[in-house]
């Protein structure tokens, strides 16, 4: 089959863009550098103008969010990565605020052309298909969409299954590069995250659905999960943390209603061994992104756990984890794809886990959010909230109760203060005091 593939080069290949366009990057360890590159070098001879790129977050450098190229590329993210977080915050970039579950359908749809896709694949297989490999979020969207698509050939993508696999005849263009993929490595979890992971872990059930982000707090869940049984994954990510339990056999998908046996998700970020473990692996489904993060889909799943990650919380349960102020951090990501599928799923947890306070010694928990900090899951969305103090659930719970219980997994040197906001805020008739007094 790789006969039947005519070659160019990535300069060549690039030479498709033009002033106006809007160009799809596939996402994390996927972004296709060698294209990014020549991309670049056509702007900084000002071949071009206008040219809008979008992404989820990607690994590895991002020439094109520069200043220097002002007029010539707009980047306009899904998601805001660490790598474009400055040049966006600055107003260089910017970002589309999306629930990852519809990055796909923006394409789809039509709200975001998309003029070319630069996509990054495994080598063909004998029928003809590649694998979009550790990322299929929306970029499959993209190549359904897109009046060019080109590919960038590396044996080093895994041939991950799922909704992963297309067929050569879906591309425009191809382009051999076989530079390894940018790996992301964590550290391990310090007392506080190891704190927050208990006290996760001990809401899990058997025979739960897990679905947590990226880092250290669902490094230190997954720590603590090697005595539980029949766990599954639905998740919209995972990394290197699943891997010892798979192996252990704690996680097989015995008890998913749908997807029974297979881990799901729509991209990969870690090291050389999550990459290797998809590989050619029928038990993983790299699927699109409008199936892992439809919340109707997630709840089809019993006891599914979600656990998400906040910068800030306010007493009433409102939860900031796009941004610090004004400032924008990340985004909305599947924050809340995930706490609703969760809250919908029977016998479901949606979980909100954070340090108390942050490196700074600043508490997280405060009386209001900063001004200007997105509301991403709201109060009325909100279910447990977990601290390393502990966890409180706040489903059901009125205004007065849920300030009561927040409070109580506060850092103990904020917990006076924010006593005399709840009473400020609630406390007419000294009912908040006297609940307050009951706990």
């Amino acid at each position: 089959m790789n006969n039947q593939i005519k070659f160019t080069t990535a300069e060549e290949a690039v030479k498709v863009i033009k002033s106006g366009d809007h160009i799809h990057l596939s996402s994390v360890a996927s972004a296709p550098q060698c294209l990014i590159k020549a991309m670049c070098e056509r702007g900084a001879n000002k071949e071009f103008h206008d040219v809008h790129i979008h992404h989820l977050h990607t690994e590895g450098p991002a020439p094109y969010a520069d200043p220097q190229f002002e007029g010539i590329f707009q980047l306009d993210s899904f998601f805001v990565g660490g790598n474009v977080r400055k040049v966006t915050q600055s107003g260089y970039a910017d970002y589309i605020p999306i629930f990852l579950s519809e990055t796909q359908r923006l394409y789809r749809s039509g709200a975001v052309p998309c003029n070319v896709a630069m996509i990054q694949v495994s080598t063909p297989d004998k029928h003809g298909y590649v694998s979009l490999g550790t990322s299929v979020d929306a970029t499959l969207a993209a190549v359904e969409c897109a009046e060019h698509v080109i590919a960038v050939v590396n044996r080093h993508v895994p041939r991950s299954f799922g909704d992963a696999m297309i067929h050569v005849s879906k591309i425009d263009l191809f382009v051999q590069d076989d530079t390894p993929l940018e790996e992301a490595h964590f550290t391990e979890p310090n007392e506080i995250e190891t704190a927050i992971g208990k006290h996760c872990a001990a809401l899990i059930e058997d025979g739960a659905t897990l679905q947590m982000g990226i880092g250290a707090i669902p490094n230190a869940v997954l720590a603590q999960l090697g005595n539980h049984k029949n766990l599954g994954i639905h998740t919209e990510m995972f990394a290197d943390g699943v891997l010892p339990l798979v192996e252990k056999g704690v996680i097989n998908g015995e008890a998913k209603n749908i997807d029974k046996g297979k881990m799901v998700s729509t991209f990969l970020m870690g090291s050389q061994k999550v990459y290797d473990f998809i590989d050619d692996n029928p038990g993983v489904l790299m699927m699109d992104v409008g199936y892992t993060n439809d919340p109707y889909i997630i709840s089809k799943n019993d006891r599914v756990t979600a656990i998400n990650s906040a910068l800030q919380i306010d007493l009433t349960g409102q939860v900031c984890a796009d941004s610090l102020g004004t400032k924008f951090y990340s985004g909305v990501g599947g924050q809340i794809d995930f706490v609703y599928g969760a809250s919908l799923s029977k016998g479901g947890k949606a979980i909100i886990a954070m340090p108390s306070v942050t490196n700074k010694g600043i508490s997280k928990i405060a009386p209001v959010l900063t001004p200007g900090a997105g509301v991403v899951t709201t109060r009325n969305h909100i279910h447990w909230f977990v601290t390393e103090h502990g966890a409180v659930d706040l489903y059901g719970k009125t205004l007065q109760e849920r300030a009561r219980l927040i409070i109580s997994v506060a850092d103990p040197s904020a917990q006076e203060e924010l006593d005399r906001a709840a009473f400020e805020r609630f406390g007419s008739h000294h009912h908040y005091i006297k609940s307050y007094m009951k706990c």
